[in-house]
């Protein structure tokens, strides 16, 4: 392992206890992964507030809990200080309507103090998972570490930053320390393409490129990168949002090449793996219907909560839902959930889209969501999203019937109080 003298320095002791342990864990994670160096890492996007994991912890102290959940250390340190720009992903609480999650005044206060640490550390408390839309934005070639699964597929794909998807123990320490290993997505010959899948149907909405990524997901082996070629001129960030969100969701890709769009990507030998392609792949229409099978119940019935917004929506999304809603009301056993980042709920305040949803009878949220939270009504029967990570995950979790559609069909299913594709 070569490492720097400042490096060296801060494994004697010379940062603090925190900054020490922090390295030395990135440094067994390097020496585990193979890597001989460590680079800097500048921007960390970290999974902060009272989550159910910890839980696993039996202690009522805090600076306890995140120790050993946060820092792998059994001895106590206190969180006090980030080394890099760092922003907070989803909670397990809305900081403003979490009455109207069915949470609990002291769950909420916990949630709170866990995040007040952090705040006072240094993390700007966005409390969303879609960071790129909350002024998280690395460059080409950028170091950065994240948590959240679909964001490390946005932001190495759209933009060749440099993350791999690294998990809740390993951010947080790179984000103390400012390092991670020199490896995968974070050298150039790790971030090649081994899987050509060929788009042969035509992607044109929001919910067609959920559809995709979800296909994609479900035939890309582990350890794989996709690479996308055909039909896929005109996708937007907001497709890809969706798109990376269910890919991520059914694999697990930390970069996907697509031709012409990709930096890395302008041929597809420019981004292609030294040792060639392993499979080629077709997506056509019947994988896209085949995905929708599995996502959504194929009875219509009664619907009692509607959830929007995974990924987070943003501000366009939100005016839409606004305006599909406008003069209209959400049915009386129906719960209608719209989620988003809190700067974004900001504007939507300010345009007035908040007041429309919230004259319909529906609820525009913040920092979290019910795959987070693992929170929906009590006595719910079915329950509608527009996200197939939601879908997905939910699914297993509730006796619920689960339906999946676009936001027009579920915002439809929120006034009727029913599903009718």
């Amino acid at each position: 392992m070569q490492l720097s003298e400042e490096e060296l320095s801060i494994l004697d002791g010379q940062g603090g206890p925190l900054k020490r342990k922090t390295l030395e864990f990135i440094v067994n994670y390097a020496t585990v992964l193979g890597a001989d160096s460590l680079c800097r890492v500048s921007k960390a996007h970290l999974f902060c507030g009272a989550h159910h994991y910890l839980k696993a912890v039996r202690s009522k102290d805090m600076d306890e809990v995140m120790s050993e959940m946060w820092f792998c250390s059994p001895d106590k340190i206190l969180f006090d200080a980030v080394g890099c720009f760092s922003q907070s992903d989803c909670s397990p609480v809305d900081h403003i309507n979490w009455s109207k999650m069915g949470c609990y005044e002291d769950e909420f206060r916990e949630n709170e103090r866990y995040l007040d640490r952090c705040l006072k550390a240094g993390v700007h408390l966005v409390g969303s998972c879609v960071p790129y839309m909350t002024g998280f934005i690395p460059v080409r070639g950028e170091h950065y570490v994240t948590t959240e699964s679909h964001a490390v597929l946005m932001m190495n794909s759209l933009w060749g930053a440099c993350s791999n998807a690294d998990g809740i123990e390993a951010a947080f320490c790179s984000a103390v320390c400012a390092r991670t290993p020199r490896w995968g997505m974070h050298v150039p010959e790790g971030r090649k393409g081994t899987h050509l899948f060929s788009v042969t149907c035509k992607p044109e909405t929001v919910e067609d490129w959920d559809l995709l990524g979800y296909a994609v997901g479900l035939r890309l082996p582990p350890h794989s990168t996709p690479i996308l070629e055909g039909n896929v001129a005109g996708v937007d960030m907001l497709r890809l949002k969706s798109c990376f969100a269910a890919m991520a969701t059914t694999s697990g890709p930390e970069l996907c090449h697509i031709l012409g769009i990709t930096p890395e990507a302008p041929t597809l030998a420019a981004c292609l793996s030294p040792s060639g392609l392993e499979d080629r792949i077709e997506i056509g229409p019947r994988q896209l219907r085949e995905a929708r099978e599995i996502l959504c119940d194929q009875q219509a019935g009664e619907v009692n909560y509607v959830s929007l917004g995974c990924p987070h929506y943003s501000i366009d999304q939100i005016s839409e839902a606004a305006a599909f809603l406008g003069g209209r009301k959400v049915h009386e056993n129906v719960t209608l959930h719209i989620w988003t980042a809190l700067p974004i709920k900001a504007v939507a305040d300010r345009c007035g889209y908040t007041k429309t949803i919230e004259d319909a009878g529906g609820t525009l949220m913040v920092g979290s969501c019910p795959l987070v939270s693992e929170r929906w009504p009590a006595g719910t029967r079915a329950m509608a999203f527009d996200s197939a990570k939601q879908a997905h995950y939910i699914k297993p979790l509730t006796s619920a019937k689960v339906f999946f559609g676009n936001a027009g069909e579920c915002l439809q299913a929120s006034i009727s109080g029913k599903w009718g594709r």
